[in-house]
């Protein structure tokens, strides 16, 4: 029996006065929360259920004020129970960028997604959490605990643990040098819906800090769910940085400087996707983000080569996939 759906019902009812509605999952999440379309009088709205005690409601009430303002397209918070965790939001639509992503289709929709990313990042505000190195990396360990540790099953020599210290730090320190803006932190195609106005709408932004320029961009162009050329991907960092050079967020940064911070980014960015798919199998019951590991660890693989300083931890990455971690040299 579902406790927590009986009382979402009984909230609707009794709170906001429904009697005659259909109410159906309206999406899959990576967190404790969960999504719901109601329908009723012919219009839709969707309700989130969010456990008090394992989700905190209040970041995204507060970032969907902030992304409302600068301009985005996000679900506005119209109805709120915090005691309980549910938020009755308005519904942007089921057209997942993932789902309609093509050859033809993803020029104009990676257009539409990166002028919004130019307005989040445009946000002056002091109101949100520092993306600081503690945090870049506890991220990183997910992938040392959850899929070297718990996917794996493998027992890391002293000098494996050290060339892994040594390349988190230096992810992370890369990471701190950037310029600093406002991060959404899942900037990707299960989170860009396709609107007819004001496109793309933007969900599960309540994780949002500041912090470093290139992470959203990697996300969207290096996503976990949906792989492009690198030589395509380049083209879209080239525009973006001159488009972020004229507003004035890259102020003396030279492009090779730029792409280095992509590239080291996106590194730091799956490491930690890698590690979180693998806690979601044994942790949370969630196996379907297992497909998705491969990928993240051929970005890895593939961006980490182009780096000298990262040969090492590029071995031994490359290493995971020929069953032969114990015989790298880490020297």
């Amino acid at each position: 029996m579902d406790k927590r759906f009986e009382a979402l019902n009984q909230w609707l009812v009794q709170e906001l006065g429904l009697t005659d509605y259909e109410i159906a999952p309206a999406s899959e999440d990576a967190s404790f929360r969960r999504y719901f379309r109601v329908q009723h009088n012919g219009s839709s709205f969707i309700v989130m259920d969010a456990p008090p005690e394992k989700e905190n409601c209040q970041p995204f009430i507060e970032l969907s004020a902030i992304f409302n303002e600068l301009g985005l397209h996000v679900p506005v918070v119209e109805k709120k129970d915090l005691q309980q965790g549910f938020l009755c939001l308005t519904d942007l639509g089921n057209r997942v960028y993932l789902n309609e992503l093509t050859e033809d289709s993803v020029g104009e929709l990676y257009r539409d997604a990166l002028n919004a990313l130019l307005k989040i990042q445009a946000y002056k505000g002091n109101h949100v959490p520092d993306y600081d190195k503690t945090l870049l990396l506890n991220e990183m360990e997910l992938f040392r605990e959850w899929y070297l540790g718990k996917h794996l099953g493998l027992t890391l020599t002293d000098e494996q643990q050290a060339l892994l210290n040594q390349a988190f730090s230096l992810l992370a320190n890369d990471a701190l040098s950037q310029p600093r803006v406002l991060v959404h932190r899942d900037f990707h195609s299960r989170n860009l819906m396709i609107c007819e106005e004001n496109n793309p709408g933007i969900l599960d932004f309540q994780d949002a800090v500041i912090g470093p320029v290139t992470y959203d961009l990697v996300s969207l162009l290096r996503d976990c769910y949906v792989q492009w050329p690198r030589q395509q991907v380049e083209n879209w960092v080239s525009d973006y940085y001159q488009q972020a050079g004229k507003a004035g967020l890259l102020s003396g940064v030279e492009f090779v400087q730029f792409l280095r911070w992509f590239d080291l980014m996106g590194i730091q960015r799956h490491l930690k996707a890698s590690g979180i798919f693998a806690r979601l199998n044994y942790r949370d019951n969630k196996p379907g983000y297992l497909k998705d590991i491969p990928r993240t660890l051929d970005y890895i693989k593939e961006v980490a080569a182009h780096y000298p300083e990262l040969s090492a931890f590029t071995a031994f990455i490359n290493s995971l996939s020929e069953g032969s971690v114990e015989a790298v040299n880490v020297s």
